[in-house]
């Protein structure tokens, strides 16, 4: 009965997820089939444009040096004392992943090890929940908090057959998420006592990084560059702090946001009478800028800005450069997912306004051409977004494209809409 049940269940939930990614029917209809926390992680990742039909892609980064510098490695020795030693003739998995979701290490029962490696479930592979979509690992990272993910719930359908539980671990000191510890392997693991043995792992594992810090044999996190964050509606930061977390959020004004973007996008440095211009080609004069450049430094730190020309003395990373490297990159679902908005959308600078609109451009038209290649998926991402929603080529595009008839109606009545306040109705 029991295993009756389950076909059952799964067999629902594949057929909810087909009906919801094919755009057949909204999230509110599949409860109670789909729990909760598993429609609000369906609905992100359809929204960040993951493919359900591909497995996760590798990190940009060298799993090799993220395992050298990371803090979780000091406690392996935990993890592999409490999960893995009784993993490895299991046929379960024991993943440990950083804050960004990217696997460091992947160890347990051999065989479920080959067996994970043909949905890329290795060392070096991306499992966010915005690359890779609900899984537990990346949706516990993105909501912070311990998560089962059973079978079919998964978002990936290449990843079904397994079931998982992960629980994130944090800095002792600073609460900050350092990654997640997952075990993955058939639907057992998602039993309350699967819970409950990675839940105690993972504050064994803080505790463990406590007590290393407290005796000073725990080296720091090495440094991460400032972040800067100015897409999208939320109030523009100046964020630093360690490579585990960025911890150190400041608000910026709009000004000194506008000035800083500028910066970062002329690293050969800004005269007075430059910036001046770029931020205001009327009414703004040189005594102004310098009072502004001075406050600035206050905010960011005099030793992070020099001046004749103004210029950054160190490379910052950015939200807005991350968007522009990635769509360099050719990589449009990157691109689209780490675009929450336009720059700055408050800011009257000539020169933001002039990034603002070169942005949004490229990234729509990285988006049709997709759609125009046969990926649907990123042209509806791009339509939900504020900017998007009244993009009339956009959902033409969609309308025109769409083999499901709730999508092609919906394309339709939002045309509709758009031509009337248009008055082409």
């Amino acid at each position: 009965m029991v295993n009756a049940a389950f076909r059952a269940r799964a067999a629902d939930l594949r057929s909810a997820h087909d009906r919801f990614v094919a755009g057949e029917v909204e999230l509110a209809a599949l409860a109670p089939a789909v729990r909760p926390v598993v429609a609000g992680s369906w609905q992100r990742s359809l929204a960040s444009g993951v493919n359900p039909d591909l497995p996760a892609g590798p990190s940009a980064r060298s799993v090799a040096d993220v395992r050298a510098a990371h803090p979780l490695a000091v406690a392996l020795p935990v993890i592999r004392k409490l999960l893995v030693a009784d993993a490895v003739d299991a046929g379960v998995v024991v993943a440990v992943s950083d804050a960004d979701g990217t696997l460091l290490w992947v160890e347990g029962d051999p065989r479920a090890c080959r067996r994970v490696e043909t949905m890329n479930f290795v060392p070096g592979a991306n499992w966010s929940e915005g690359t890779a979509g609900t899984n537990a690992p990346g949706t516990a990272l993105t909501l912070d908090t311990e998560v089962q993910i059973l079978g079919s719930e998964h978002f990936a359908r290449v990843a079904r057959p397994w079931s998982c539980t992960a629980v994130p671990v944090h800095d002792p000191h600073t609460g900050v998420p350092l990654g997640a510890i997952d075990l993955t392997g058939g639907a057992s693991v998602a039993s309350p006592q699967t819970l409950a043995l990675v839940r105690a792992t993972a504050v064994a594992v803080e505790n463990h990084l406590a007590l290393l810090r407290l005796t000073g044999t725990v080296v720091g996190p090495t440094h991460a560059p400032p972040h800067l964050t100015v897409l999208g509606a939320d109030r523009p930061r100046w964020i630093t702090g360690a490579d585990t977390g960025r911890t150190h959020p400041l608000t910026l004004t709009g000004r000194h946001a506008d000035i800083l973007v500028l910066l970062s996008r002329h690293p050969e440095g800004l005269s007075a009478d430059h910036l001046a211009v770029l931020l205001d080609d009327k009414d703004l004069d040189v005594v102004t800028v310098r009072a502004e450049m001075s406050r600035l430094r206050k905010v960011i730190g005099a030793d992070r800005l020099s001046s004749r020309p103004y210029r950054l003395t160190e490379p910052i990373t950015s939200d807005i450069g991350a968007v522009f490297a990635d769509l360099d990159a050719g990589d449009v679902t990157a691109a689209l997912r780490g675009y929450p908005g336009p720059l700055l959308p408050q800011s009257v600078s000539p020169a933001i306004a002039r990034l603002r609109t070169e942005l949004s451009a490229t990234l729509r038209a990285a988006v049709l051409t997709e759609h125009a290649r046969g990926n649907p998926t990123l042209l509806r991402r791009w339509l939900d977004l504020p900017e998007g929603r009244d993009d009339r080529d956009g959902w033409r595009a969609l309308r025109d494209g769409a083999h499901e008839p709730p999508a092609r109606a919906r394309a339709s009545g939002r045309l509709a809409g758009i031509d009337f306040e248009l008055g082409l109705g």
